[in-house]
């Protein structure tokens, strides 16, 4: 694990403590929550009809980019991604090193009908609860950073709870510990953890080892109509994008120019 994602969880432990003390009613808070949209169903939708299934990502800093987006208005760039083919929306909450908010997840999904995953590191069953009940359809599990039987304990719970799961891997080991999960959604991180350098090549090289039954999404590094047409080659049609966007002027704009004809 590196240092980055140790200082990361460091806070979440944190944060879990604290919220589990200032929110003791969670669980009441999650299971009260109105119905969860089907993110899962919605990327098979847009598959089936033969599209991309993108999850627009709202986002406004990450640790290795600084601030990404000054003018950020969580509900704007949501409302922009509807109206220009996005499948779903995907909203970080980390709020130290991403600048994230609850809140934000909460504005955008309110801004339109598309289903929406909370993009932050989940660890804890308190903050399986904590998404459901900021309005979440679906949430992240990273393999880097959970053991197996955690991944699969988090798992349960999203699930019995309405939520679906995205599990995201980087590597060879990791894909294999997530392909003992029962999700379909399986992310491929094409940033290298340990030197943050992005290569496309991270998803192609996994994809020979990966089962049909699971939609493969590829995240970091599509900039470009030919990274988009190089994935649909491969037949990769899911696709997690966010930074491309919210450094154009319109980020849904950016998002129908990069996939047209595509969505």
């Amino acid at each position: 694990m590196n240092d980055i994602l140790k200082k990361i969880l460091a806070v979440k432990a944190e944060e879990i403590e604290s919220g589990k003390s200032f929110r003791p009613e969670i669980r009441k808070e999650a299971e009260g929550a109105p119905s969860c949209r089907g993110f899962h169903d919605a990327m098979m939708r847009k598959i089936a009809q033969g599209r991309s299934a993108v999850i627009a990502e709202i986002k406004r800093a990450s640790p290795s980019r600084g601030i990404i987006r000054e003018n950020f208005h969580p509900a704007e760039i949501a409302a922009s991604y509807a109206e220009n083919g996005a499948a779903c929306l995907s909203v970080l909450t980390d709020r130290q090193f991403f600048q994230g908010s609850p809140e934000y997840l909460a504005q955008a999904r309110s801004a339109c009908s598309l289903p929406v995953i909370r993009k932050d590191f989940i660890v804890d069953p308190f903050q399986v609860y904590e998404a459901r009940a900021m309005g979440a359809d679906c949430i992240l599990l990273i393999v880097a950073a959970l053991d197996k039987a955690k991944l699969l304990e988090l798992e349960a719970l999203a699930m019995e709870l309405g939520m679906d799961v995205l599990v995201e891997v980087h590597d060879r080991f990791e894909l294999d510990v997530a392909l003992g999960m029962k999700t379909a959604l399986l992310g491929i991180n094409n940033r290298n953890l340990r030197t943050f350098e992005v290569s496309l090549e991270n998803t192609l090289n996994l994809l020979e080892h990966i089962p049909s039954g699971k939609i493969v999404v590829t995240e970091s590094g599509i900039l470009g109509r030919e990274d988009v047409a190089l994935m649909r080659q491969n037949g990769v049609n899911a696709f997690l994008v966010g930074e491309a966007f919210m450094r154009a002027a319109d980020p849904g704009l950016e998002l129908a120019r990069l996939f047209a004809p595509t969505i």
